[in-house]
């Protein structure tokens, strides 16, 4: 008797053997069975010698299958298996919804909520008795402090950072002509500004990343003449410097040498052909002070537009740190985007996608109480961005301290993707996120372009039509109040209740011990990024101030 698991590749034998002799014995077209079946028993005797694979070792043949269901496994998923509120990142519901929207198909939903409103993940905002009629001016927030000579009037929903080199010339075409029609901005991500961008003509925001890329100096720092040059141009509006981002925080990267094709060494001003490296960390600066001090001279270089910064909250003492900056140099950003850990990005390590960084709800409530607590709050604007796609998405984020939004994956679903989450496989099914010339010739430019605008306008509309019912005039009316959660099986609670807010300058104040601040407060330092105290110090002098 021969081992079960060899059935398949000994059948392949015997019937190359029934079909090599019916080939002379009957008729010469046996010779296509025998074809099939000789390479069929030429790959089983390739497995059995082989050392790479024991699945293959001990089931010739057959175990290509379990290969073969592993790569489909996916789109099997997908679209056979998966219901309308499985999936991830993205659910079915919340895909087909920004498909509808951006073909401009009415995006209603049958027969009731298939979400369960009884999980203690359910959230909410309020109607009102007394709706207010729909606002139907564009929704938009003025972006520029004090120190800011040209401040930018902002769309509520914008395009997140996607580098060129990420996305395809294409699709980042796309994406901006979207972003021109519909009058808003399209963020360059780090890897610059290139002839698609341009080509576009729509707004953009200039995202400097470790790299400098578009402003690199040979050695790989920032050139201060390249970044004048390149901020000069119109379609330029705001600098945004990203510190880090929520899909992989704390994390540089290397774009080998053979993927910096013309295009992309055009754009980030790099060598053709020549291993393209981002950093950790910055070199500009090292100190919160340097930050503030580089942030000022960004302003003055592109002769005042507004400048900020991007990162995912990590260590608590770091932001309030700078917080500490600004308040003793009295430089500040004109504007901060907080990205949730939540966010997406074409790659990154498992142990970085899943469990570092704070997520955006956490880490937008953080950095507002913290400008709050400290009297800059109203210097300062706030972005926020991580998974935020709906009109529920943006009114919820804004209840809880943002001025305005930001998507990537939304208008990646609006250009075509599919949430295939083959990014960094180069073999992107719709074309968007691949170099590939035959696969980006997929991506029909004008048509996607139409779609991103009308995905961000029916967005925006919806947007409307929630902050009518709520009772409110505009979006920037959402409070604390608006928003409800859970809190168990049986406790019900708005934002307002169930988090912490802080009060104006409450941080200033000397004898003050506010959970989950005052003690990061005294472990910060303008000076250093660096603790300056432990934190059992920290909260050790917090309760002796607080009780003295």
């Amino acid at each position: 008797m021969f081992p079960a698991r060899y059935t398949v590749f000994f059948l392949c034998l015997a019937l190359a053997f029934v079909a090599f002799v019916l080939m002379f014995a009957v008729n010469v077209h046996f010779i296509w069975p025998f074809a099939v079946f000789g390479v069929l028993s030429l790959i089983g005797v390739f497995d059995l010698q082989q050392t790479r694979h024991a699945v293959l070792r001990n089931y010739p043949v057959s175990g290509h299958f379990r290969y073969l269901f592993e790569a489909i496994r996916p789109e099997l998923r997908q679209y056979f298996f998966e219901s309308n509120q499985d999936g991830r990142p993205f659910s079915r519901e919340r895909r087909s919804m920004v498909y509808d929207r951006a073909k401009n198909i009415e995006d209603v939903l049958p027969f009731g909520t298939e979400l369960d409103v009884y999980n203690d993940q359910y959230g909410w905002v309020n109607h009102s008795v007394t709706p207010k009629p729909e606002n139907h001016e564009e929704l938009r927030v003025t972006i520029g402090g004090p120190d800011c000579k040209q401040p930018y009037s902002a769309s509520l929903y914008n395009i997140s950072a996607m580098s060129f080199g990420s996305l395809s010339g294409n699709a980042i075409l796309a994406l901006n002509k979207g972003a021109k029609a519909g009058h808003f901005y399209h963020d360059t991500g780090e890897g610059s500004v290139s002839r698609y961008h341009r080509e576009g003509g729509g707004d953009l925001v200039w995202e400097l990343g470790s790299g400098y890329f578009g402003c690199r100096a040979a050695d790989g720092k920032f050139d201060p003449e390249k970044f004048k040059a390149q901020a000069a141009n119109p379609q330029i509006k705001m600098i945004e410097i990203k510190m880090s981002q929520g899909a992989k925080p704390g994390h540089g990267g290397v774009l080998p040498g053979a993927k910096v094709t013309e295009e992309i060494a055009e754009a980030r001003g790099v060598p053709l052909g020549q291993d393209c490296i981002s950093p950790a960390s910055h070199s500009a600066f090292s100190t919160p002070i340097e930050l503030l001090e580089f942030i000022q001279t960004l302003r003055n270089l592109s002769d005042g537009k507004p400048v900020g910064f991007k990162l995912c909250i990590g260590h608590r003492w770091e932001f309030m740190a700078i917080v500490k900056a600004m308040l003793k140099t009295g430089i500040k950003p004109d504007f901060i985007v907080v990205d949730g850990a939540e966010g997406g990005t074409g790659a990154a390590p498992i142990e970085f996608a899943n469990r570092l960084g704070t997520p955006l709800l956490q880490g937008l409530l953080f950095v507002h109480n913290s400008l709050v607590a400290t009297g800059l709050r109203d210097d300062i604007k706030l972005g926020a961005s991580g998974k935020l796609i709906s009109a529920f998405d943006i009114s919820g984020t804004m209840c809880l301290g943002a001025d305005w939004v930001n998507s990537a994956r939304g208008f990646m679903f609006a250009v075509g993707c599919i949430q295939s989450q083959s990014c960094h496989t180069n073999r992107c099914p719709t074309g968007v996120a691949t170099q590939d010339p035959k696969r980006q010739q997929a991506l029909v430019v004008p048509d996607k372009a139409e779609r991103v605008t009308n995905f961000h306008r029916n967005t925006l509309k919806s947007l409307m039509a929630f902050t009518a019912a709520a009772g409110l005039n505009h979006p920037s009316e959402f409070r604390p109040e608006h928003f409800y959660l859970r809190g168990g099986a049986r406790e019900i609670m708005s934002a307002n209740a169930a988090f912490s807010w802080l009060k104006k300058g409450a941080l200033l104040d000397e004898a003050h011990d506010l959970p989950g601040y005052s003690a990061f407060w005294a472990m910060a330092d303008a000076e250093s990024f660096k603790p300056a105290k432990s934190l059992d110090a920290a909260k050790t002098l917090g309760h002796h101030r607080a009780h003295h």
